[in-house]
């Protein structure tokens, strides 16, 4: 395969072949089924192949692994009734295996994603659980935990939280302004931010703090009025620790002294897209970057070096690509992470 020609017959029928049966590699994911699916059936989007799934199927699919609260007092004891990763069996005290799941932040907003990309009606969608047991993830410094229990609190979830009220059209699952207090509090001394007050500044987390407050209606604010100290959004300061994250190579890195990965494009492309900045970046060296870290399996590779291509980075380097604008790609909803829906 010529490394500076998008062959997009072949990533179609690579996530086509994905969709159908994983690798037993995936077998350790069992856990993100939908996080796993999400991957695949977005990228299949953004290359406008969404003739090639079966909606019907998957949505019952995807509706399967909702959490429904048993009783009114479900929703009073902290557990969030969401999207669960996986179906785990577990054992009781009599010896009988029961079948549970349990509501995940991070599959809850894959699973709305999915049903999103693929134009399922949210009409008759009972998501009132979801968004009233998911005030119980938020903590008192407006980080949001991912699970009703023994998780770590940080950026990703403050995002995935945003997120799926937007996708509900429903912020009645979140205080806003404690969520916004906290990811400020996250933008690190050189302008980008890390998952939690305090920590290195990462592509990742800089996107997921972005990409949250566009969602929740503060970047513009932020722009137009600047908030008064100490919760100040540089955006000089981002930008450029953004356009620092281009490597000689063309790619961008997560962190610094990393090397140039093809998620970042889309992570670090993302936030520079979403601020006004991405006319900065040297595009074309972009580009000639993504399209060397094509498989001839078709898919992405993570680095051009590698020998297999893995469904988060072959989605993470299409979602660059149709920033850049690449012909026979859709174009995306940004601060979603999703192809735009019409």
């Amino acid at each position: 395969m010529d490394p500076i020609t998008f062959d997009r017959e072949r990533h179609v029928a690579f996530l086509e072949m994905m969709l159908e049966r994983l690798p037993e590699d995936y077998e350790a994911q069992e856990i993100n089924r939908l996080t796993l699916a999400y991957y695949v059936v977005s990228g299949l989007a953004v290359l406008d192949a969404l003739d090639r799934v079966n909606k019907e199927q998957l949505i019952s699919w995807v509706l399967s692994y909702q959490v429904h609260p048993i009783s009114d007092a479900d929703l009073k004891n902290g557990k969030f009734f969401g999207f669960g990763g996986a179906f785990q069996n577990f054992s009781n005290d009599d010896g009988k295996v029961s079948e549970h799941n349990f509501g995940h932040l991070a599959s809850t907003y894959c699973a709305i994603a999915i049903l999103k990309v693929i134009g399922y009606s949210f009409s008759n969608f009972e998501f009132t659980p979801i968004l009233s047991s998911m005030r119980w993830l938020q903590q008192p410094d407006g980080s949001f935990i991912p699970i009703h229990v023994g998780a770590e609190a940080d950026l990703r979830f403050v995002y995935c939280a945003a997120a799926i009220c937007f996708m509900l059209n429903n912020w009645t699952g979140m205080n806003r302004e404690k969520a916004r207090e906290y990811i400020l509090n996250c933008q690190s001394y050189d302008g980008g931010f890390g998952l939690v007050p305090g920590a290195e500044s990462h592509g990742g987390a800089t996107y997921c703090a972005v990409a949250a407050l566009n969602l929740m209606g503060f970047i513009e604010m932020n722009i137009l009025t600047k908030f008064s100290q100490p919760f100040i959004l540089d955006i000089n300061l981002l930008l450029g620790w953004c356009l620092e994250k281009q490597s000689t190579d063309g790619g961008f890195q997560g962190r610094t002294n990393k090397p140039s990965d093809t998620c970042y494009a889309f992570w670090v492309g993302g936030v520079l897209k979403l601020l006004g900045g991405y006319q900065f970046c040297d595009r074309d060296l972009l580009r000639r970057f993504v399209l060397s870290c094509q498989s001839p399996y078709g898919g992405f590779k993570k680095l051009p070096e590698n020998i297999y291509p893995d469904v988060y980075h072959s989605f993470y380097g299409l979602s660059a690509l149709s920033l850049l604008e690449e012909p026979g790609l859709k174009p995306l909803q940004v601060e979603l992470g999703i192809p735009a829906v019409i």
